[in-house]
């Protein structure tokens, strides 16, 4: 990014929040979805790497989402925000088809002031009623009672109506459209993927995550994400959209700051309560970061 473009922001730099970042470490034997088909993803990433590419963009800190559905992944991930204090928030997984099996982890989990929400890798699994299973429904109505966010993975094509009947039945859980759901740009779905962020949108305790919307064989420049962009402006208001930069997903694409340059060059078309909005307001409410921050330096 441009400075020019850094210094349109009306969000100092150091006041800037990613949502979304991973890290994971190979050597511990987990996350099967991650192979060598995957390149040069297919390595370990660390807080050391993470850190400098979130200066670079003025970030004050990140949110780490879960990238494996187990316990372990969420204990790794508390155990980085316990040691790094850029760390904002730790989103982790717990089992949503067991309510009872559920309530001990998200006890232990609630013991870090890091933890901030669950996350389950949907489009992983096979079982493509997931959200609408009464014990799943059970297990989110205890995470929204603990004042806890739900993030909603890769929704498009499949969990996108699920995810607006969960916001339905649960008002006082919040659900995290990370991604966006995916729209897919440049496809003959796009106007069915418009009509789905429309409608889940409708629902007060939805918000989206304007995170890892780059597809294969499309461009990513600010023109090419337009119509997705405005689209989600129109449909959840920027009150109810967050940045994230999914690290280290960008890296095969040039890494995070490519991305972050174009995700900045719109953010800055913003009015400057819209981009406090996306770049800071929204995490902090949605994840209650504010009060987590005390806590910890309280501590």
């Amino acid at each position: 990014m441009n400075e020019m473009t850094d210094a349109a922001l009306a969000v100092p730099r150091g006041q800037r929040i990613d949502a979304h970042m991973h890290l994971w470490n190979l050597a511990e034997g987990r996350y099967a979805w991650l192979t060598p088909e995957f390149g040069t993803l297919y390595a370990s990433w660390t807080p050391e790497q993470a850190k400098p590419e979130l200066d670079a963009a003025g970030m004050a800190g990140a949110v780490l989402v879960q990238a494996e559905d187990s316990l372990a992944d969420t204990r790794f991930m508390l155990d980085v925000a316990a040691q790094h204090p850029w760390v904002l928030g730790v989103v982790g997984w717990v089992d949503l088809t067991d309510p009872d099996a559920a309530v001990a982890p998200l006890d232990e989990w609630q013991r870090s002031s890091a933890f901030c929400g669950i996350r389950h890798l949907l489009n992983d699994d096979p079982r493509r009623d997931l959200l609408g299973r009464p014990a799943v429904i059970e297990t989110l109505a205890e995470v929204g009672r603990r004042g806890l966010a739900f993030d909603v993975h890769d929704s498009w094509p499949d969990f996108l109506d699920d995810a607006a009947a969960v916001a339905r039945a649960l008002p006082e859980l919040t659900l995290v459209i990370d991604h966006l759901g995916k729209p897919p740009r440049g496809s003959a779905d796009f106007a069915d993927w418009k009509a789905a962020i429309a409608h889940v949108a409708e629902y007060p305790n939805v918000v989206g995550k304007l995170s890892s919307l780059r597809r294969a064989g499309q461009d990513f420049t600010p023109d090419a994400l337009r119509e997705t962009w405005d689209h989600a402006l129109a449909c959840f208001g920027s009150e109810r959209l967050m940045y994230g930069g999914d690290w280290p997903m960008p890296v095969p694409d040039g890494g995070y700051a490519p991305t972050w340059a174009v995700m900045a060059e719109l953010i800055a078309q913003l009015s400057s309560p819209e981009q406090w909005a996306v770049l800071h307001d929204t995490a902090a409410r949605v994840y209650s970061l504010d009060a987590l921050a005390s806590t910890r330096k309280g501590n």
